[in-house]
């Protein structure tokens, strides 16, 4: 599909009022889960391994659960091309949003971290609102370069810059000695050539980014979690905010990347399902010296 058949179909149907949207969205439950079975074997294998203490049938009711959640996110990211401030606002509400402002307070930027858990997405125009300071996203480029050029345009509506994982250092020696955040998507599988660093995530060993890590102890920059968690009342949500490293120079090496990967942790084994299952998470290995 063409760049612009498909951003101007993304604007059509995010015009739609999110009642028509969900009930879209329980449409696409039952393509995804019953008739199309969209990843099912990654879903249960990432779900058996993770939470071994588990029976079955409480894997299948996460799994189910999370695959409900899962084409919210769709209709709600589509949403995002065209929904208002005062609907951002109302529907992700900030908590201890004094752990991002003391630190700019103090005259220091905020290396923001948070995971792919209930709606990390609406949680860009969200960051976006919160504060004027400059707000870089750092992000993986997708491999369909016009959906990645849309999706990042329907990201910046707010003002968040978009910047690619190979990018952000050149874009923080640009805003160095200014307040500003700078907010790592963390849990993602990293390739072999951007970290050789395994630890123990959800009872299996997996290759993690750390990036944040480098970053904070570079610039001396505290580390905040940005936890995003879903509300009971369906496309509502809270956005609570947790300095986990005043001074990244007193962590040794690969300490700031294993504390906020046991938060993201902690987050997933409270509420599981709403973590991206679909993801292959586990799939590097490491390899034979």
């Amino acid at each position: 599909m063409k760049k612009s058949i498909l951003s101007a179909c993304i604007w059509i149907l995010s015009l739609l009022p999110f009642a028509v949207l969900y009930l879209i969205s329980d449409f696409l439950f039952v393509i995804i889960y019953y008739v199309l079975g969209y990843r099912k074997k990654i879903v249960y294998t990432n779900l058996q391994k993770s939470f071994p203490e588990k029976t079955q049938n409480e894997i299948r009711q996460i799994a189910r659960k999370f695959y409900r959640y899962l084409p919210d996110i769709v209709v709600e990211a589509i949403k995002m091309r065209t929904i208002s401030k005062e609907q951002v606002i109302q529907r992700i509400e900030l908590l201890n949003e004094e752990e991002v402002t003391r630190h700019f307070d103090a005259g220091k930027a905020v290396i923001g971290v948070t995971a792919h858990y209930a709606n990390w997405e609406l949680g860009i125009h969200r960051l976006s609102l919160m504060t004027p300071y400059p707000k870089l996203v750092i992000y993986k480029p997708l491999n369909n370069k016009n959906f990645d050029d849309i999706y990042n345009h329907i990201r910046t509506r707010f003002g968040a810059t978009m910047v690619p994982m190979k990018q952000i250092l050149r874009h923080i020696v640009k805003l160095k000695n200014q307040a500003h955040i700078s907010m790592f998507v963390a849990d993602q599988t990293p390739v072999y050539q951007d970290s050789d660093y395994f630890m123990d995530f959800l009872n299996q060993e997996a290759l993690v980014y750390t990036g944040t890590e480098r970053i904070a102890k570079l610039t001396g920059n505290p580390v905040v979690f940005c936890q995003i968690g879903r509300k009971k009342k369906r496309g509502y949500y809270f956005c609570k905010f947790t300095t986990l490293v005043e001074n990244p120079e007193m962590y040794a090496k690969y300490e700031i990347t294993k504390l906020h990967n046991k938060f993201t942790e902690e987050i997933i084994r409270e509420e599981p399902a709403f973590w991206l299952w679909s993801h292959n998470r586990w799939k590097r290995k490491k390899r034979a010296i």
